[in-house]
């Protein structure tokens, strides 16, 4: 990546969530990461001399109750398409 042989093409998005209720169910927090990640490189439909890169992880905990709580994980990345 430190020669200009390269052009960004796009961005690739996944997404994944869990549902605790009293603590229980839901995914861990690893399985949460790999779903997201797997997802992310489905949606990017990479061809030929394509990458993903600068991949970035977010994780929203929402609590609507002490009981209820749900986990979404974001993953982004752009997609490079080398030229030379």
């Amino acid at each position: 990546m430190s020669e200009n042989n390269f052009q960004v093409v796009g961005q690739a998005y996944g997404e994944a969530s869990a549902t605790y209720i009293c603590g229980i169910g839901g995914l861990s927090k690893k399985a949460l990461y790999n779903n997201a990640i797997n997802e992310m490189s489905k949606n990017a439909n990479l061809t030929g001399a394509q990458t993903l890169t600068n991949t970035t992880v977010h994780f929203n905990v929402a609590m609507w109750t002490p009981f209820y709580i749900k986990t979404t994980c974001t993953a982004t990345a752009n997609i490079v398409e080398f030229t030379k």
